[in-house]
């Protein structure tokens, strides 16, 4: 059977990211569960879908929410540790401001320990419920690579020091990828990850007082600042991330080529010489845009995991075993 170009471009960017991230000891595989917990990845599936339907902003929720685990000494679930055994729970920290639907992971915990107990890490089912998070919102399907294991201890101070700032410039923003490996290409395509969900006037007012971003349109801003008009109200207050906003599509970088930059760091990377091509280049090719941000959520899923020994597999997303 012949292979298609699409599908040899997938089967060369899950190749490299096996061979990047995966040692020797099978660490990190496809379908780690396949003999252990063989439902582990249809039932988060299913949940997601559920979670969805009730819900649909559930989808931005827990991508950003996988997104913000993985920038915090890597991708194993600290983000959902809460305060106990001397633990500040990360998500008291203010840059994970609006992070939400902790619950949802919970609960597909629950069920997960009910069909195969202390089998699946808290760490991999964050990365698959986002994977069919984006999936489900109508964008690319991730061979995700599982077998990671969960942090013993979180601390808020991580997250403090480690998450980017909302007001980032283009240049942090490129040292914050090649950090972990990810080219910049692959980091503005994750960025397209902000065409799902809402953002909050706190962390987008910079851009509106004391002086205006003048890349904003003029429609734009004069409809942020009506948005945005009551500074007591600006941890409530919000606006859409693109035009589209339930659906994970490239809209994102066509809206932030013609004004529509929500962010500091979009209108920027929009204009940069050093992203300005390659956001060019995702919002005139859908397909393009979904490839990379493949290559580049499955190096960031693979970012300094815990694997073999190490961590543990948590019975309870929310506290260490001990």
């Amino acid at each position: 059977m012949k292979m298609g170009l699409r599908e040899l471009t997938m089967v060369l960017i899950l190749w490299g990211s096996c061979c990047l991230f995966a040692g020797g000891n099978g660490e990190l595989v496809l379908h780690f569960y396949k003999k252990s917990c063989p439902s582990a990845e249809m039932l988060v599936k299913e949940e997601m879908k559920r979670k969805m339907l009730s819900d649909i902003s559930s989808a931005a929720a827990i991508l950003r929410l996988d997104f913000h685990d993985c920038q915090v000494d890597g991708c194993d679930g600290s983000i959902l540790l809460g305060n106990s055994n001397g633990i500040i729970t990360e998500t008291l920290s203010d840059k994970n401001f609006g992070i939400r639907k902790v619950d949802i992971i919970n609960e597909i915990k629950g069920s997960l320990e009910k069909i195969c107990p202390e089998t699946v890490s808290c760490a991999d089912f964050i990365q698959l419920a986002a994977r069919d998070a984006v999936y489900l919102s109508g964008g690319p399907y991730i061979e995700v690579l599982t077998g990671r294991r969960d942090a013993v201890s979180g601390k808020k101070e991580r997250a403090d020091n480690q998450l980017p700032t909302y007001d980032i410039s283009v240049s942090e923003f490129i040292e914050v990828f090649l950090q972990k490996n990810i080219s910049l290409e692959d980091g503005v395509a994750l960025m397209g990850s902000h065409t799902l969900g809402v953002s909050h006037c706190r962390n987008f007012q910079n851009t509106l007082w004391p002086i205006k971003d003048d890349t904003l349109s003029l429609a734009f801003s004069g409809m942020l600042e009506m948005i945005c008009s009551n500074p007591t109200l600006s941890d409530i207050s919000f606006a859409q991330n693109d035009a589209t906003t339930l659906y994970f599509d490239n809209q994102y970088f066509i809206d932030i080529q013609s004004g529509r930059g929500l962010l500091k760091i979009d209108s920027e990377i929009a204009t940069d010489p050093r992203t300005q091509p390659y956001v060019t280049a995702f919002g005139q090719n859908t397909q393009h845009f979904f490839d990379r941000f493949s290559s580049g959520f499955l190096k960031l899923s693979n970012y300094k995991v815990l694997v073999g020994g190490k961590g543990e597999i948590r019975r309870d997303c929310r506290f260490i075993n001990s």
